[in-house]
């Protein structure tokens, strides 16, 4: 730390990958990695759009590492990966053999800011550690950092993606991350950024029957009392529909150039799912412990009835809504989203899981309800 506390220089590598984002290996303290860095938190801001890209800390995991680091004979190896702003200075050493080819040594030099003020690193990964090291009896012990310079907060999240790619990251903070990234993905992750794009939708925007019904890893509850619906399970419904070839909205997909009707979809997702607002208003919207329709098995399996219902519809036709929702008006006297048992299967509402047996059950019942309640033309 400098005579004024304006600023904190280390020795360090800077290894050349990418000349937009330089990166750096140097070494911090748990105390001053804090003092450096924000633990930039998923959550939204007054419009509705996301900020910040970490998880809530585990507070069980957080306690076992600051016991470890309590103990006598502590390694730490484990490197934290910050996001640096562009105010950073290296400085290369002088001399011979300051470098290698492959990395320079030199002097990093981090403002700080004043008392209040956004600071000058955001942790990409590492949240757990950092926070046991300031809680251990050895906020002090020296750690290494690897520290990438990059002000857009999409790169970041980019990195934050990738670093838990393999990881149990939660996936509900997955879905939400995905929208905001606009670099390149891991074929595993681009594939779900279009569904994760639309649940981000059918969560905000009006015109959706699921506006504020939607948890994301954002969400606070406290705040959001009505938001009940896990976003994995939209995800998982709208992945489906979009990756099968008898979804109703595949056709809006265009693997050859990786385009997608949006509007397309979105009518097509608003229309049928307006209309099961309207004909089951009593299990709308409720907890999945008050009503199976806001489950994660009633949603897959009310997804797989829309790619029936909607597959032979002129999405586009101004008929189309009232046809949907007579469809479903024909099917009401026979579902059982709230109470009592469920023709056929034996099964009470409320024993209906969130288990492929059950998700295949409640699909194959609603898809043979709709069979034989249909109109058939003349």
């Amino acid at each position: 730390m400098s005579d004024d506390d304006k600023t904190l220089s280390r020795r360090a590598l800077c290894i050349e990958q990418n000349v937009k984002h330089p990166l750096y290996l140097f070494a911090l303290t748990g105390r001053e990695i804090l003092q450096v860095a924000d633990v930039s938190r998923v959550s939204r801001d007054e419009v509705g759009n996301l900020i910040g890209y970490q998880r809530p800390e585990v507070k069980r995991h957080v306690r076992e590492i600051a016991e470890y680091l309590g103990t006598p004979d502590v390694i730490f190896p484990n490197s934290i990966i910050l996001a640096l702003t562009s105010a950073v200075e290296f400085i290369g050493s002088r001399g011979p053999n300051v470098g290698d080819g492959l990395a320079r040594a030199g002097t990093l030099t981090i403002p700080l800011g004043a008392s209040g003020e956004p600071k000058p690193a955001w942790l990409v990964d590492g949240q757990q550690r950092t926070l046991a090291l300031s809680m251990s009896a050895r906020p002090d012990l020296p750690v290494p950092i690897c520290a990438f310079v990059a002000d857009e907060i999409d790169l970041q999240r980019d990195q934050f993606l990738r670093i838990n790619n393999t990881q149990p990251l939660p996936r509900g903070l997955v879905t939400e991350l995905l929208p905001e990234v606009s670099t390149p993905l891991p074929p595993r992750l681009a594939a779900r950024k279009i569904p994760s794009a639309l649940c981000d939708l059918l969560s905000g925007q009006t015109g959706s029957p699921f506006k504020g019904l939607i948890k994301r890893a954002s969400t606070v509850r406290a705040e959001s009392p009505e938001a009940v619906i896990s976003d994995t399970s939209i995800v998982a419904m709208l992945e489906e529909s979009l990756g099968s070839t008898s979804g109703c909205l595949f056709p809006y997909r265009n693997f050859s150039t990786g385009e997608t009707d949006f509007d397309g979809v979105w009518l097509m997702l608003t229309t049928f799912w307006t209309a099961v607002q309207e004909v089951f208003p009593d299990a709308w919207g409720k907890p999945p412990t008050q009503s199976r329709l806001m489950h994660g098995a009633g949603l897959r399996a009310m997804g797989r009835l829309m790619d029936r219902v909607m597959a032979p519809l002129d999405i586009r036709s101004k008929d189309t809504p009232l046809i949907v929702r007579e469809q479903l008006a024909r099917m009401a006297p026979n579902c059982r989203w709230t109470s009592g048992e469920w023709p056929e299967m034996g099964v009470a509402w409320n024993d209906i899981q969130n288990t492929p047996r059950h998700i295949k059950m409640l699909s194959n019942y609603l898809v043979r309800l709709h069979m034989k309640t249909a109109v058939r033309p003349a």
